[in-house]
């Protein structure tokens, strides 16, 4: 079959490796590399069952014709903490996005997903700001007053698809990928406390529903929509009471409204709660108890899982009656490969029921 260098280049980004390094570890030239991938030189057999085994992929996967979406151009991902990234991490977080994409293509061929809300595009510039559209958005969902016990939950019953990854190590805590066909993915870095987790999840979430195209403003309106949407300021305001708002409390109130004592803290000014020097004086007091970064652990709840994409995995295993091997051949990935990717130690026996999903004749 047709080899693609395309392919052979995504997974060469996906493990993070560069073309100089790859080359030697494929004992060809770097210019012969770069040829290949480009789909100027045909490689040897020799080649690609070394770049098999380097790269960690089945011989078929060079074969693959999926489209390749690029970083920012194709689909607009929002990076976040795009400074701290170096160009080869983004690289291999746009291919492993990719390897989900293909991979999403595949379980959904078998099964639809039967999201129960939808997600609307609401132009910030007719709300007014992002605090508005957090409050439109509640009430188009018709979420009720007050804090949400499971944001994961209420995004996957829109039909958007969360999953949890290492991000290849970088500090990038989460992104949105949006392509043609499919729901829109939104992956978090597993490497981060829940009460940030809650909030990126948010903040990617601001982005699908505000952003269709880049803006100089876009993360700082994702930031305060994803305050507003977790922590309405008019539902947070009786919480402060008429006492002083301090340190306790807001530990308090962290348990209550799954947030980090940071975000309580902005929601505290929000509702007119905290003078100018309150709230400077607060956060002395976060930088002398070392919490600004680093929340007291005893103040951790468990992260919120995603279900659909287990669910899926568990459709096919269970309903339609594949094994493990069988979906790592129809996703093209090594077996060995598999658990991590999609923590899938749970599957089959505790894995989520097949629900929300119809199976395509």
């Amino acid at each position: 079959m047709p080899i693609s260098g395309a392919m052979l280049r995504l997974a060469r980004q996906r493990r993070g490796i560069r073309q100089n390094e790859a080359a030697l570890k494929l004992s060809v030239s770097p210019s012969d590399l770069s040829r290949i991938e480009n789909d100027a030189k045909e490689p040897s057999q020799v080649f690609l069952a070394k770049a098999s085994k380097v790269f960690g992929v089945p011989d078929e996967f060079f074969s693959l014709t999926d489209t390749i979406y690029g970083a920012p151009v194709s689909v607009h991902p929002m990076w976040r903490k795009k400074a701290e990234v170096s160009a080869g991490e983004l690289d291999a977080v746009v291919a492993e996005l990719n390897v989900r994409v293909m991979h999403l293509r595949r379980l959904l061929q078998a099964a639809d997903i039967n999201p129960v809300r939808t997600v609307p595009s609401l132009d910030i510039d007719e709300y007014g700001d992002a605090e508005a559209v957090a409050s439109v958005l509640r009430r188009h969902w018709m979420l009720p007053a007050g804090p949400l016990k499971d944001v994961t939950h209420i995004l996957e019953e829109a039909g958007i698809i969360i999953v949890h990854s290492e991000m290849g190590g970088s500090s990038i805590s989460g992104v949105t990928f949006r392509v043609p066909g499919l729901p829109p993915l939104i992956v978090l870095n597993k490497d981060q406390p829940a009460d940030r987790m809650r909030f990126t999840l948010c903040h990617e979430l601001g982005h699908i529903i505000m952003h269709r195209f880049p803006s100089p403003n876009m993360e700082k309106e994702a930031n305060l929509f994803a305050s507003c949407f977790l922590v309405p300021t008019q539902d947070v305001r009786s919480h402060f009471g008429a006492g002083r708002v301090d340190l306790p409390r807001l530990a308090a109130l962290k348990r209550v409204w799954r947030v980090s004592m940071a975000s309580l803290v902005f929601a505290a000014d929000r509702s007119g709660k905290l003078t100018a020097a309150q709230k400077n004086y607060l956060w002395q007091q976060f930088s002398m108890a070392k919490i600004r970064t680093s929340e007291p652990p005893e103040l951790d709840f468990p992260r919120e899982k995603p279900t659909i994409v287990k669910t899926l995995l568990s459709t096919h295993i269970e309903t339609l009656g594949y094994s493990v091997s069988d979906l790592a051949k129809v996703l093209t990935m090594e077996q060995a490969e598999f658990p991590a990717f999609y923590d899938f130690d749970a599957l089959p026996g505790d894995a989520p029921k097949p629900r929300g999903l119809r199976i395509i004749k």
